[in-house]
C-alpha cells in the first residue's frame, strides 16, 4: 500500500502563542502534518504546561494542545533569542502568535520587518479584539470574547445569570478560525507567490457562530434570550429522564421524525392532532409536549428508550461523559479516541484528529513535549548552536 502523506506535510510553522487560542491553531495544523516549532520562554515555558488537571506533575491539557509540536526556547528580549526566532521565521511558511496587538512591533517583529525577510510568510495573528479598532490594545481572553460576541447571553437557564459552556469555547473557536485562515492564505499564496496577514479576533470568532442573532434584532426586533436546554419554538428537542436515573436527548422536531416518535411512544394520535402535527404547533406547545415525552421516557430505563427509538429511526442519545466515550463501541470502531504514548505518563487517551481525510489523513505523532526538547535539532537546522540563555534565568516572552 502506498504511504499516505498528511495534507500539510512540508508546511513549516513557528508558534509564538501561548495558552489556548493561538496554540489550538498550531495543534490543528500539527495534526495534519505541519512541522510546528513552538517557541517558549526559557525555564518557564507556556503557562499551559501548568494549567488544568495533572498526573505526576504533567498537565494533561498540555499533552493535548501541544501534541505533535516541537519545543524550543528563546528569549525575545535578548539579541540571541531574537536572532534565532528571525532565523526560524525566515525559513517558515507560517507564523502564529496570540500576543496583545503591538507586542510584535515593539520587538521589531512587525509585518513590515517579517515580510521583508520572508515575502512568502503567512502571519496569523489571534487576539481578543483584532489588530484594529478602539479596543485593539485591550487585554482580551476567550471568556471576554464569548461575552461580547453574544454567546454568554444565550447560555444557561432564563431565570439565572449568563453561564458558560464548561469549555474554553471562545479560544477554541478563534483557534479554528485561525487554522481556517491559515489554509486560505496558503492557498492564495499558490496563485500570488506572496504571504499575507490573517487577523483573527476572539469576539468575531464567536460572533460568526451566532446564526441570525443580529438580524433577528435589527430586522425583526427580537432579542434572543437564554432558554436552558431547548431552543424556543423547536420541539421536541430536549433531554428527558429515564427510570434508571439517566437522561436521553431526543431530537424529533421535524414533522416526519415526530410521527415516528409518536409511534414509538404508542401515541400515533399525537402526530395527527392539530396541537402537535406541525413544527409551528409543536413550538407553541413546547413545554406540554416535553412533559408528555418525559412521562413516557420516565417509565423505561435508558437502554430500553434508546432501543425503541432506534427501531423507529428517531435521533436520540445519552448525555455522555468521558467514561461513556471510552466505553462506546462507535467511538471504538472509528478510533475517535486514541492512546498516544507519553514518555512520562504512558498511553494518554485523547480525541483523534478531525476531520478525516481519505488520501492525506492527519495523525498524532506525540504528546506535548518537554520544554526545549527540540532545541538542539531545530538550532542545528537553522545553523545556530545552543545559546546560554536556554539554561539561564527566564526573562520570558511578552504576556499576551
Amino acid at each position: 500500500m502506498q504511504q499516505q502523506i498528511p495534507a500539510l506535510d512540508g508546511v513549516r510553522v513557528v508558534e509564538l502563542g501561548q495558552l489556548i487560542a493561538g496554540p489550538f491553531c498550531g495543534q490543528l495544523l500539527a495534526d495534519f502534518g505541519a512541522d510546528v516549532v513552538k517557541v517558549e520562554q526559557p525555564a518557564e515555558g507556556d503557562p499551559m504546561r501548568r494549567w488544568g488537571h495533572s498526573k505526576d506533575g504533567k498537565s494533561l491539557s498540555w499533552s493535548v494542545i501541544a501534541r505533535g509540536k516541537r519545543s524550543v526556547t528563546a528569549d525575545l528580549k535578548s539579541a540571541d533569542g531574537k536572532a534565532f526566532v528571525l532565523a526560524l521565521i525566515a525559513q517558515a511558511d507560517v507564523l502564529v502568535e496570540n500576543f496583545r496587538p503591538g507586542t510584535l512591533e515593539r520587538y521589531g517583529l512587525g509585518w513590515a520587518e517579517l515580510s521583508a525577510i520572508n515575502p512568502r510568510l503567512v502571519l496569523v495573528r489571534v487576539s481578543g479584539f483584532g489588530q484594529t479598532g478602539p479596543y485593539a490594545a485591550r487585554a482580551g481572553y476567550g471568556s471576554i470574547g464569548e461575552a461580547m460576541g453574544g454567546l454568554r447571553h444565550l447560555v444557561g437557564d432564563p431565570d439565572r445569570p449568563p453561564s458558560r459552556t464548561g469549555l474554553s469555547i471562545g479560544d477554541m473557536l478563534a483557534g479554528m478560525h485561525a487554522a481556517y485562515g491559515t489554509l486560505l492564505a496558503l492557498y492564495a499564496r499558490q496563485r500570488t507567490g506572496v504571504g499575507q496577514v490573517v487577523d483573527v479576533s476572539i469576539y468575531e470568532s464567536v460572533l460568526a457562530m451566532t446564526e441570525a442573532l443580529v438580524a433577528d434584532y435589527a430586522v425583526a426586533g427580537v432579542t434572543r434570550q437564554r432558554s436552558g436546554a431547548v431552543l424556543p419554538g423547536v420541539a421536541p428537542s430536549n433531554v428527558y429522564p429515564t427510570s434508571d436515573g439517566d437522561f436521553v436527548l431526543v431530537a424529533a422536531n421535524q414533522d416526519t421524525v415526530f410521527r415516528r416518535l409518536a409511534a414509538a411512544m404508542g401515541r400515533p394520535d399525537l402526530a395527527t392532532s392539530p396541537e402537535y402535527a406541525t413544527h409551528v404547533a409543536r413550538g407553541v406547545r413546547q413545554r406540554e409536549l416535553d412533559d408528555l415525552i418525559a412521562g413516557w421516557t420516565a417509565q423505561h430505563p435508558a437502554d430500553e428508550v434508546l432501543a425503541i427509538l432506534e427501531q423507529h429511526a428517531v435521533p436520540a442519545g445519552r448525555v455522555y461523559t468521558a467514561r461513556d466515550m471510552l466505553d462506546d463501541p462507535q467511538f471504538q470502531a472509528r478510533e475517535s479516541i486514541v492512546r498516544v504514548p507519553d514518555p512520562d505518563l504512558g498511553p494518554v487517551p485523547m480525541q483523534n484528529v478531525s476531520p478525516r481525510l481519505s488520501a492525506t489523513p492527519g495523525t498524532i505523532r506525540w504528546t506535548g513535549p518537554a520544554l526545549g526538547a527540540h532545541d538542539a535539532e531545530v538550532r542545528a537546522a537553522v545553523g545556530e548552536e545552543r545559546r546560554p540563555e536556554q539554561s539561564g534565568t527566564p526573562a520570558g516572552l511578552p504576556i499576551p
